[in-house]
């Protein structure tokens, strides 16, 4: 019983290995950009000092981004019919692929040499609309593509 338990065992990958292709081969997607979603909440009285922000700061950085290419496309989406405990906009970015551990920390030395800011004084701007704005949360998607 034990042999026989023992080869199951062992035979289990290799089924697995040759099955996941045939999956592959059969689905009606393919995979397409990487979609990020930042759920974002703003507080009472605070919705034209966010808009400001992202009228001006954060559409600068993302116009940078789009011409290193290194997004495809961003937009901000208003949550018209809002209930609660949702968010109040949603903050998207649209790129081909997403980078590994040192392309990301190259992308962000280009951010700060472009824009002439260290890490504190981001940190510091984050904070101050930290007091009006909240991240309620965020999502990585990938567009499926109908073949």
């Amino acid at each position: 019983m034990k042999l026989m338990y023992r080869a199951a065992l062992l035979a289990a990958p290799l089924c697995l290995a040759f099955a996941a292709p045939a999956v592959a081969q059969n689905s009606p997607f393919s995979s397409g950009d990487f979609v990020t979603v930042a759920s974002i909440s703003v507080d009472d009285g605070h919705s034209v000092d966010y808009a400001t922000y992202l009228a001006g700061r954060w559409k600068a950085q993302q116009e940078f981004a789009k011409s290193q290419g290194w997004i495809i496309g961003y937009e901000v989406l208003a949550n018209v019919n809002k209930r609660p405990g949702e968010p109040d906009l949603y903050l998207i970015t649209r790129r081909h692929t997403m980078p590994d551990a040192a392309e990301s920390e190259k992308q962000g030395q280009a951010m700060r040499d472009h824009f002439k800011e260290d890490d504190k004084v981001s940190d510091a701007a984050s904070g101050e609309r930290a007091k009006y704005r909240k991240q309620m949360g965020s999502m990585l998607l990938r567009a499926q593509i109908f073949k």
